[in-house]
């Protein structure tokens, strides 16, 4: 068979993803800093690209240039126990760790809001730390006196420096500091330390009980158990009781004081105190000393409740980096320059600064119409509290705001809604569906999840619940779950078994 050239036309269809639609698709799955970062960047690499402050708001904008303004209403129709719990985050410690004032930055009213479903709330006043920067020039700034935390390098370095000597020591001292992790613990092979500095095993054991003698007490155990017997020996509380304890520490984590009584050899009320002891303890001496400041949780939208029963959406306006296309600019320069090469980069910069500005206020749009929808199908959740959050998903929003599924998916990722019950991620409200008794509607499962906790939170030291009994107590209440879901639930709400809790409530007893 010969083979011979010959010429075809062909017709199909095939999706393509041009620059501008992958800028857009970008910019709508980005949160709020990661946006005002991009922005950033975008402007100083176009030239045609201002950013407008709020400090802007009452300058008069040329008749040339384009700004996209954040997109209103009315332009769019459509978990302190240590052993038990994580440590809480305290307002006030923020306040501190940031070195700023928590203050409301939110105006009482910008006119962009977009007014839902009836009900009626309280709502709140919403705060973040102030940030910024210490001015280059020599004028005033109260921000130059603030002074920068302490990292633990430089906290045991300080020590260090007065209470070892040796030079060649103080070496050893600065390398082990450096394999500190966050928690202040030395996860270190002191084998391959050894030879790596070229010591002794035993120079270098001597090294680390002089470093374990540094504030803050427990720094640079190898393990929970030394850092806790590091704490109690700085106390003078670490006696052959408490060392039975601390070599058994598994089974006070199991609640089985009784087996801990045997072992150390005590009786109830000593082991009461012993336990309230190792309590006061910090497990993670290191942790104070953090290096990475916590980014506040900045809302994109707001919820407040309006004067006919309603709830208005609006957008935050501190999320929204505004943006003008100085086309005046563009002008001036277009017609002064000397080769092509030149005006074609000239029209490729104002066509990036268009569609930049374009895609920004396509994207503040978006926003608003899911964080509307949402707030219109979980009316109940905001009136009566997580009890009535209504099982959700992707595709309900889709289909009554006419968006692709794929796009309520990015607008949800990293995106925050602040509501009268707290601030809240918009993944928050899609939870599956659980199906209810008799055929009633179905249950979120975050509102079953609540339900599991409330009863648990009821219980006395006579009357702890199993999880077959939390069952049957759901199914009363219409909410059809079967065991091993009840389980699921209440492990991932870190509470533990029926049988611990009821020792946990007879030792409080």
């Amino acid at each position: 068979m010969a083979l011979s050239p010959k010429l075809e036309i062909r017709q199909s269809q095939q999706l393509v993803m041009t620059p501008q639609l992958m800028q857009a698709i970008k910019l709508l799955q980005l949160s709020s800093l990661d946006l005002v970062s991009y922005v950033d960047q975008e402007i100083e690499s176009n030239p045609f690209l201002e950013k407008l402050d709020g400090d802007d708001n009452g300058l008069p904008v040329d008749g040339d240039q384009q700004s996209n303004e954040p997109a209103t209403a009315r332009e769019e129709a459509q978990d302190a126990n240590w052993m038990e719990s994580q440590l809480e985050t305290d307002p006030s410690a923020i306040s501190t760790r940031m070195d700023a004032d928590l203050s409301n930055v939110f105006p009482d009213d910008n006119g962009e809001q977009r007014v839902v479903d009836p009900t009626q709330s309280k709502a709140d006043n919403w705060q973040t730390p102030s940030m910024g920067n210490t001015a280059p020039s020599g004028d005033y700034n109260l921000e130059a006196f603030v002074a920068s935390q302490v990292s633990l390098a430089d906290h045991l370095w300080e020590q260090v420096t007065l209470a070892i000597t040796e030079p060649s020591e103080r070496l050893v001292a600065r390398f082990l500091i450096d394999c500190l992790d966050e928690a202040g613990y030395l996860r270190i092979d002191e084998d391959e330390i050894s030879e790596q500095l070229g010591i002794s095993r035993e120079k270098l054991e001597d090294v680390i009980a002089s470093l374990q003698g540094l504030e803050p007490a427990g720094i640079f155990a190898r393990n929970l158990q030394e850092c806790l017997i590091i704490q109690l020996k700085d106390k003078n509380r670490f006696d052959p009781a408490m060392a039975a304890l601390i070599d058994n520490i598994e089974l006070l984590a199991k609640r089985d004081f009784v087996q801990l009584k045997r072992l150390c050899g005590v009786d109830d009320e000593d082991l009461r105190d012993m336990v309230g002891e190792i309590k006061m303890l910090d497990p993670k001496p290191g942790a104070a000393f953090g290096s990475e400041i916590v980014q506040p949780v900045v809302p994109d939208a707001i919820v407040k409740p309006t004067s006919n029963g309603g709830w208005s959406v609006e957008l935050n306006p501190e999320t929204l980096p505004r943006v003008l296309v100085n086309q005046t600019y563009y002008s001036e320069i277009s017609k002064d320059s000397r080769s092509e090469g030149d005006l074609d980069y000239f029209t490729d910069c104002l066509q990036t600064a268009n569609w930049l500005a374009k895609s920004l206020d396509q994207r503040a749009k978006t926003i608003l119409k899911v964080s509307s929808e949402i707030v219109r199908q979980q009316d109940r959740f905001l009136t009566y509290g997580v009890q009535h959050l209504k099982p959700l998903n992707l595709k309900s929003i889709a289909d009554a705001i006419g968006m692709h599924e794929s796009t309520v998916s990015r607008v949800t990722s990293n995106k925050y809604i602040s509501t009268t019950r707290g601030i809240f991620e918009l993944k928050y409200f899609f939870s599956s569906a659980i199906a209810a008794t008799e055929g009633g509607d179905a249950h979120s499962a975050e509102a079953v999840r609540y339900k599991i906790k409330q009863l648990i939170d009821a219980e006395t030291a006579k009357s702890v619940l199993s999880d077959d009994t939390i069952v049957k107590i759901l199914k009363a209440d219409g909410v059809d779950i079967a065991r091993r879901t009840v389980a699921k639930y209440r492990e991932s709400m870190r509470i533990p078994s029926s049988v611990q809790r009821r020792r946990d409530k007879q030792q409080m007893a």
